[in-house]
């Protein structure tokens, strides 16, 4: 463990500092939410706030006591890594606590229903009834979305808005909801889902009513004045091409006039947009009650936020890599089938790739209180940029003209799916233009921006 680089860190989600063990209230707390979240070091011998070393003056003992402290006053038990880090003339006592598969831990003395605590940015939150339901979902391996709703039959399910969701994708069978996991078996009989009720549920709102997006406009940079809002409250996974149209309504830059053909600049990256949305209807915990899915745009940035904390196991740091683990198994198979996720784990990277492509900060993540929050800046801070591959298609069409996507994928050896979502990336950035009735008219071609 490198004590240096350690010490060269503030506290956060997998790190606190402890002057001493003379209150072990805080560091017994700390111990919980980090085996509860995603783990963490606590440090004892090292003030917070400044970050001095003052080390421990009997490191054997203090060594001691955490170790029986821990044993006694944590269920289940915790095994930590306990380590004597030397610094100086002195010792600084670390303790690694990893993210454990018997969550949740409690605190003996508080109980296992008051007793629970999970880390919050640098700080320690009590977790609330429905966040403990959560950990014991998780250890168990379920997910909130497939438990069954006994009390909801069949009918409860409005299939022809099912159907009309699948329908340019295929059509949609009765017997497609099982394998969806939009109904199960129970007691003898198909019921709903949570996840099939959250989104073809005919009374949804009624068992779930945080599950829409309230979309705002604002002037400036704060929410004093609201210049448009929208409530979207159908099909859940109708609400993010909903939410995608009120983000383009109110993001045209300006419209650029050349000398045949006119092109709308957006002055955020809608990839990066879209892929937000997706993330924050997949990943919200449904089982909060108190607050939708938020999308607001301000004149500098814009806002997705959605209930739930990262899954556990998972750091803010752990994102740009792509790792990720999905929440909501039915609503992510149903929007994977419907063609709003490509694979899980590469939307992150998606979002940071066209944010700098595009000339703008990466997007910042964030857990607030019990919610996720990803900002998108859109002042720009660079210049645009297109890389290779990039290269290759506008060359294709500024030699050859207007092209089909089967025509470019073939000049650039690439498959034609990857080839569209290179062109959609390329006319968000105001590089490339799209001429067709429509995104599913077979006939239409592409063009390079400004010719």
């Amino acid at each position: 463990m490198n004590l240096t680089k350690l010490l060269c860190s503030p506290e956060v989600k997998t790190l606190e500092f402890k002057r001493d063990l003379s209150s072990p209230e805080g560091f017994l707390r700390t111990a919980v939410a980090f085996a509860n979240t995603a783990g963490g070091t606590i440090l004892i011998g090292v003030e917070d706030r400044t970050r001095n070393v003052r080390g421990v003056s009997d490191p054997l003992a203090v060594e001691e006591r955490v170790a029986n402290l821990i044993s006694d006053a944590i269920s289940p038990r915790l095994l930590p890594d306990i380590e004597l880090l030397s610094y100086r003339t002195t010792q600084v006592l670390a303790i690694r606590v990893y993210p454990s598969a018997s969550r949740p831990h409690h605190l003996i003395g508080m109980g296992p229903d008051a007793g629970v605590y999970v880390r919050v940015g640098s700080s320690n939150r009590r977790a609330d009834t429905d966040l403990v339901a959560e950990m014991r979902r998780f250890s168990r391996g379920e997910s909130f979305d497939e438990r069954a709703m006994p009390d909801l039959d069949s009918e409860a399910l409005d299939f022809r808005a099912a159907s009309e969701s699948f329908a340019q994708f295929r059509k949609l069978k009765r017997g497609d909801l099982d394998v969806l996991g939009l109904r199960t078996s129970h007691q003898g009989r198909k019921v709903l889902t949570v996840g099939g009720a959250l989104l073809y549920g005919r009374d949804r709102l009624t068992h779930f009513p945080d599950a829409w997006i309230q979309a705002g406009r604002f002037h400036g940079i704060d929410k004093s004045k609201m210049l448009d809002r929208a409530d979207l409250k159908m099909p859940l996974a109708d609400t993010i091409p909903a939410a995608v149209a009120f983000v383009e309504k109110h993001a045209m830059q300006a419209v650029e006039i050349g000398s045949v053909h006119s092109r709308p600049r957006w002055s955020v990256p809608m990839v990066a947009i879209r892929e937000a949305l997706v993330n924050a209807v997949a990943h919200a915990d449904y089982s909060q009650r108190g607050a939708p899915i938020r999308l607001a745009m301000f004149d500098d940035r814009l806002e997705v936020e959605n209930p739930g904390l990262l899954p556990f196991g998972l750091t803010l740091d752990d994102l740009p890599h792509g790792v990720s683990k999905l929440r909501n198994r039915v609503i992510g198979r149903v929007l994977h089938e419907l063609g709003l996720v490509e694979q899980w784990g590469s939307g992150v990277q998606r979002m940071i790739a066209t944010c700098r492509a595009t000339g703008l900060a990466p997007p910042v993540w964030e857990e607030i209180g019990l919610r996720m929050r990803v900002t998108i800046r859109t002042e720009q801070v660079g210049e645009v940029s297109a890389d290779e591959t990039d290269r290759a298609i506008l060359e294709q069409l500024d030699t050859q003209g207007a092209l089909s996507t089967k025509e470019i994928a073939s000049a650039i050896s690439r498959s034609t799916r990857a080839t569209r979502t290179r062109l959609a990336r390329l006319v968000e950035m105001g590089l490339a233009m799209e001429i067709g009735s429509g995104p599913q008219d077979p006939r239409r071609t592409y063009h390079k921006a400004g010719s």
